[in-house]
């Protein structure tokens, strides 16, 4: 298990929540119903984030927690990995001592969204897996490298309103920059082990590292928050921290910066493999084997995978095809591939544009949305071009959460690198996915959700996470978008991404595809640019299994849609559907299914 997986995971999955006292906070009191199993379930469940949040502090930071703000973490030591995994033995001890059958139902999904979450994180401590993984430490995804800097920017979550919270920043960008050493010398240990990362991975991390140096002192968005300071600051402060702040980013952040680079590229370059696999590293078939379980919730095999997404992929080109009837397009649908990436109307005039064309997108959304939802989240949805320094690895969108009381909002953020391959037939579905009802509303609803374990507001895994977005996709007739053919054609598109992720990461990780055979299959079978098609292909090398989520979960919930549909018949709402999907948290795929076979008997 790499050192910074949990906090990672929980970065993917939408960490987030309000300030709270810098002092531990008291249990969830009881609710209407509870008795003592229940009490003694909830309290389990905050003892055990109480720990996790001190042993994770950008955790709790992200949540607003400001009891560890000055620390970071003993991320990349085998401390950290001893204390996470006794954790885990010691909350799975307990939780067998509580008897589920005198739970409320509610405390009973509880119980076993954390049975099953804490039981799919101990697999990750097995040896077989350690002895892989913990010399992998970074990648050009989920290494500090990837968000740190824009955590620590003034833009992101870490807060800038006292002096307190500057001199904090400090004392974790310290903290930050010493983890490098760290890294290395787990990096070291790899190659004496030949455990070690492929080569484009490492060549994509040096990239990051150079774009970061380059922005020297004052540019760099280590600096970035002295240069506009909040009301209240004095300005004997100000000028102390600028002194400040501009002696750690040169003294500290940019040599830690410049020697990782270095060892990188004069080191381990050279020792890093050609293969891009999992199956080319000791025992990969057991750490691909558990990144499959661990990202989809379910014990499927690689094979499964690939045939499911062969299938998948063959679906959804028949699909195409008509779209491209609908057009009028006389040729190839290789030609309309072509004809889709190439003409010029379909290709952004600025970013500006891109933002206009968003925000009137979320307008049309949000005249249709309570039709299918009656959950509806109190955060904002802002939307924001990628931060300059990681735009180019970064996907066409993401998003940001924001706070469960709404004063910090949720953020789309939208792609510009490259602008002619940000097509315009693509936005509508990235919107209902990255924004609303996609990720804005599976993440907002969840955090703001009182009545929840901490563990289920804040937490999550991504077949879930992943897979209601890509439902979210599904709903464009009842939203009334993605109607007009060419957008059809971008939601066929992104749901094409999704299928040929399955063939595509189980291609690489457990049958011996190439960098360029992937790159080959998904330009073939979709009109994704071949820019787009690098980026997400090297997004899978250095994240086995975790692109396999994203169809797993969307058709275990369309699966489940279905077969109420089926049973309810005239008394289906999708609005009650949609709330019994979303007001739990993010589930394993077989707690949600029991889930909603419930909701189905209770409303039938």
């Amino acid at each position: 298990m790499r050192a910074a997986t949990l906090l990672f995971t929980a970065l993917l999955a939408g960490v987030a929540a309000t300030p709270v006292a810098a002092q531990q906070q008291p249990a969830p009191a009881a609710l209407p119903g509870e008795g003592a199993e229940d009490a003694r379930l909830k309290a389990l469940f905050h003892a055990s984030d109480e720990a996790s949040l001190k042993r994770n502090p950008l955790m709790a930071l992200f949540r607003g927690d400001l009891r560890y703000a000055d620390q970071l973490g003993s991320y990349y030591t085998d401390a950290y990995v001893a204390a996470e995994k006794a954790a885990v033995e010691a909350d799975l001890a307990a939780l067998r001592t509580i008897d589920r059958s005198r739970l409320t139902t509610v405390n009973q999904i509880a119980y076993d969204v954390f049975a099953a979450d804490q039981q799919r994180a101990l697999k990750g401590f097995a040896p077989a897996i350690l002895e892989v993984s913990k010399y992998l430490p970074i990648d050009h995804f989920t290494g500090f490298q990837s968000f740190y800097p824009d955590f620590a920017s003034g833009q992101g979550a870490a807060p800038f309103k006292t002096v307190a919270d500057y001199d904090n920043n400090l004392k974790r960008n310290a903290q930050y920059a010493e983890t490098y050493d760290r890294v290395i010398g787990l990096f070291r240990q790899g190659m004496q082990r030949k455990i070690v990362q492929p080569k484009l991975v490492v060549t994509n991390m040096i990239g990051q590292f150079d774009n970061l140096i380059a922005q020297g002192v004052e540019g760099s968005v280590f600096y970035a928050p002295v240069t506009k300071f909040p009301d209240g600051i004095s300005a004997a402060d100000q000028a102390r921290l600028k002194a400040a702040y501009a002696r750690q980013v040169r003294d500290v952040i940019l040599p830690a910066h410049q020697k990782i680079r270095d060892f990188l590229a004069t080191e381990y370059l050279p020792a890093a493999r050609d293969s891009v696999g999992t199956s080319a590293l000791p025992g990969g078939a057991a750490l691909y084997a558990y990144a499959i379980e661990s990202n989809t919730t379910l014990p499927l095999t690689a094979d499964y995978v690939h045939d499911l997404g062969l299938a998948e992929v063959k679906r959804i080109l028949t699909e195409m095809e008509a779209q491209k009837a609908k057009v009028g397009f006389t040729g190839t649908l290789q030609e309309f591939f072509t004809h889709l990436r190439t003409d010029k109307r379909f290709q952004p005039e600025s970013a500006d544009a891109l933002r206009a064309g968003y925000e009137a997108i979320g307008k049309r959304v949000d005249a249709r949305i309570g039709e299918q939802f009656s959950l509806i989240p109190k955060a904002p949805l802002e939307i924001r071009p990628v931060p300059a320094y990681r735009e180019k690895t970064d996907a066409a969108g993401s998003y940001s959460q924001g706070t469960p009381d709404g004063s910090r909002p949720g953020i789309f953020y939208f792609n510009a690198y490259d602008l002619p391959t940000r097509y315009t037939w693509g936005m509508e579905t990235l919107y209902l996915h990255e924004g609303a009802p996609g990720h804005h509303f599976q993440i907002s609803l969840a955090q703001e959700n009182a009545a929840l374990p901490a563990f289920m507001r804040f937490g999550g895994n991504t077949a879930y996470v992943e897979g209601w977005a890509l439902y979210a996709e599904t709903l464009h007739d009842e939203l009334g978008v993605a109607v007009e053919p060419y957008q059809r054609m971008g939601g066929l598109n992104d749901e094409m991404l999704r299928a040929m992720r399955l063939v595509v990461d189980s291609g690489l990780h457990a049958k011996g595809w190439s960098r360029e055979k992937a790159i080959d299959y998904m330009v073939t079978n979709s009109p994704m640019s071949k820019t787009d098609a690098i980026a997400e292909v090297e997004r899978y090398i250095a994240m086995p299994g975790q692109a396999l989520s994203y169809k797993i979960g969307q058709l275990t919930i369309l699966k489940a849609k279905a077969k109420a549909k089926a049973t309810l018949g005239a008394k289906f709402d999708p609005r009650g559907f949609h709330a019994a999907v979303l007001d739990t948290g993010a589930l394993p795929m077989p707690v949600l299914e029991k889930k909603i076979d419930d909701w189905v008997a209770g409303v039938k």
